[in-house]
C-alpha cells in the first residue's frame, strides 16, 4: 500500500511539472510553515521541528559523507518518514483507547524500527539516540533512520498488534 502511495505521489509529481526532490521539499516546507505559524500549537510546532532536523539531517549527512543520492531518495525517505509519523500517531491513540499497555507496545514497535533501521550507523550520540519517552516528545525517533525499511517494519507490526 506504502509503495502504490509513493508510486502515485512520484507519478504525480512527473505530471504536473515538479522538479526533482519535490516531495522532499514538500514535506519540508509544510514543517516548516506550521513552525513559523503563530497559530500553531505547542505539538504541531514540535512535530514539524522533528521533521525539519530529520530531513536537514539526512541532507547533511549525505553530504558530510559524499554520497551521491538522486532524487528518489530524499523523496522516498521524507514520505516515508511523514507516513511513519502519522501512522505512529493515529495508531498509538488507537493503543491508548485499548489499555496502557497497548500503548507501550505501539510506542516501543514504532521506537525500535527506529533504533533497528539505521540509514548512516552514525556513532554521534547526540544525532543517533531516540528521544525516548522520558523527554515526554511527541516524537520519539532517532535521527539516524531509513524511514523506508522503518516504517515498513513499523506498519507490518502495528497493524498486527492491534488486531
Amino acid at each position: 500500500m506504502k509503495k502504490m502511495l509513493f508510486t502515485l505521489l512520484v507519478l504525480m509529481a512527473s505530471v504536473t511539472g515538479i522538479q526533482a526532490q519535490s516531495l522532499y521539499k514538500t514535506v519540508y516546507d509544510k514543517a516548516t510553515a506550521v513552525i513559523n505559524n503563530p497559530a500553531s500549537s505547542d505539538e504541531e510546532i514540535q512535530i514539524n521541528q522533528f521533521k525539519v532536523t530529520a530531513l536537514n539531517y539526512i541532507t547533511m549527512m549525505v553530504q558530510k559523507r559524499g554520497l551521491k543520492k538522486d532524487s528518489y531518495f530524499y523523496d522516498s525517505q521524507a514520505v516515508n518518514m511523514q507516513s511513519f509519523i502519522t501512522d505512529f500517531q493515529v495508531n498509538l491513540e488507537k493503543a491508548r483507547k485499548i489499555s496502557p499497555a497497548k500503548r507501550l507496545e505501539i510506542l516501543k514497535i514504532y521506537t525500535d524500527a527506529c533504533k533497528f533501521n539505521p540509514m548512516f550507523k552514525d556513532t554521534d550520540k547526540e544525532r543517533v539516540n531516540c528521544y525516548v519517552d522520558d523527554k515526554r516528545t511527541l516524537t520519539p525517533f532517532c535521527l539516524d533512520t531509513d524511514w523506508e525499511k522503518a516504517y515498513d517494519q513499523a506498519t507490518t507490526l502495528s497493524k498486527a498488534a492491534l488486531k
